[in-house]
């Protein structure tokens, strides 16, 4: 089984067309693996200025591969006509003029999460702490401290881990926050991974664009992976055994 994963493509065309792109070669195939799901872990939606061609894209991706998506926080929030910060005039027109557009069915019925050997995918964070907005999972979000702030509920690593076991999972994959952590549970306590980016090596010339991270799935990690967005858009690719951060270059 293979998942090629991205989040927070926030309204980019040209970075979700530049993730298909790659994924379509037979080098990416050949390095990588087989690709048996796409994931997308939310904010499609918001801050950028391309939506309609960016949710024209992603529905095109569907047709080529299974693909799961799951709701994030701006999206929620767009469904709701709640008011985010980040997008500037041009992007709210054109946010605005999607409103009863047929390509916003892609939302409906769509869940906070997918579980799959025993990893789960979801926009912010795996607790359930109640319904109310900022305590929902795709406004969730990882940091040292826990509490409500005016951007979502904060849950720490230990929280994660803690939630995870309560239902028989190992590991967590979330996007949400732009940047890609790699958090792992050991026997010696709560560590840090250090990711370092660097270039594929070898005969796989054609993907010399790709700067990778690889982490073994030995014990229970929290993968957040980067933006789909801008000059430099990430995604990642897991075949369960391990996990792969990718940046375009």
């Amino acid at each position: 089984m293979g998942a090629v994963i991205f989040s927070d493509v926030h309204a980019d065309a040209y970075a979700i067309a530049a993730l298909t792109s790659c994924i379509k070669k037979p080098a990416f195939r050949d390095y990588f693996g087989p690709i048996d799901v796409v994931v997308n872990l939310g904010d499609v939606l918001h801050r950028g200025n391309q939506p309609k061609e960016a949710l024209e894209n992603v529905i095109a991706l569907g047709k080529e591969y299974r693909l799961i998506s799951v709701l994030g926080n701006h999206d929620h929030a767009f469904l709701n006509g709640l008011l985010v910060s980040g997008s500037d005039s041009e992007s709210l027109y054109r946010h605005e003029e999607l409103r009863g557009s047929p390509l916003l069915s892609i939302f409906t019925g769509m869940p906070m999460e997918w579980v799959h050997d025993s990893m789960l995918f979801v926009h912010g964070g795996p607790l359930e702490i109640g319904t109310s907005t900022l305590n929902l999972k795709c406004w969730q979000r990882l940091g040292r401290e826990s509490g409500e702030f005016f951007t979502g509920y904060h849950y720490t690593p230990d929280m994660a881990f803690a939630a995870l076991r309560s239902r028989n999972l190992s590991h967590l994959c979330c996007g949400h926050q732009h940047t890609s952590i790699c958090c792992q549970s050991t026997p010696q306590g709560i560590k840090n991974y250090k990711l370092e980016f660097s270039p594929i090596e070898g005969s796989f010339k054609r993907l010399d664009a790709l700067y990778i991270s690889r982490v073994l799935l030995d014990v229970p990690t929290i993968f957040r992976i980067g933006e789909c967005h801008g000059e430099r858009p990430e995604f990642a690719y897991t075949d369960f055994k391990t996990f792969t951060f990718i940046r375009l270059e």
